[in-house]
């Protein structure tokens, strides 16, 4: 029996058995996952060999900033970005030209459009350039340039293999449960965010009239 309405009539096909199902779907012929931990194994063995093989450089590859994604759902976390742009690597004293041989990302398209990221990633490549060993090209007092780290200070060097090679400091979004206080139950976010968009819309005219008393006293 069928609910009340213009139904499709059931034909469910309980009589069907292992065997009797087409391709992927026949039980009999179920794809297994056996092999999961060998594959696993596998894989770890093969980021082994590569980071042995681009050894000294960090296994992540270069260094990346941080931005923050596009679209309103997502534009409140923060990832890599593609590169650095060429503003962020003047104020961190980086020529462009250098970067991109010592391991550092360029995206010359990109634009910075606030202070604070500017600055996060400014700290981001400063701290970078002070941790950063640069392996002389050739052996031989010729083959070492300037810039090049000391050969007392290349023994032992230690592999970056972290993922984001400075991991990125993420915001705790969430707070502590605490109790309602006066002000919070006076403010009004309505009010302030009309306040904010009337001030937006006469700016100019305020500006005018501050100009012209000016020019008057």
């Amino acid at each position: 029996m069928t609910g009340a309405g213009n139904h499709v009539i059931p034909n469910v096909h309980f009589r069907k058995v292992n065997g009797m199902q087409h391709g992927r779907m026949n039980r009999v012929m179920m794809r297994t996952w056996f092999n999961q931990p060998a594959r696993k194994d596998r894989r770890a063995k093969v980021r082994k060999a590569k980071n042995a093989k681009i050894f000294p450089r960090p296994a992540a590859g270069l260094l990346r900033p941080v931005v923050h994604p596009p679209t309103q759902r997502y534009n409140m976390k923060l990832r890599l970005g593609k590169g650095f742009t060429i503003e962020e690597l003047k104020e961190a004293k980086v020529p462009k030209k250098l970067a991109r041989t010592i391991g550092i990302a360029v995206d010359h398209r990109r634009r910075n459009k606030c202070v604070e990221s500017l600055q996060r990633n400014v700290e981001r490549l400063k701290a970078y350039m002070s941790k950063l060993v640069i392996f002389p090209k050739r052996s031989g007092k010729k083959g070492v340039k300037k810039g090049d780290t000391p050969r007392s200070e290349l023994k032992n060097v230690a592999q970056n293999t972290l993922r984001e090679i400075i991991p990125i400091e993420r915001p705790k979004l969430l707070e502590k449960c605490r109790a309602i206080t006066a002000e919070d139950k006076e403010f009004s976010a309505y009010k302030k965010l009309k306040k904010a968009r009337t001030d937006k819309k006469f700016l100019g005219s305020k500006l005018k009239k501050a100009a012209e008393a000016k020019k008057e006293g």
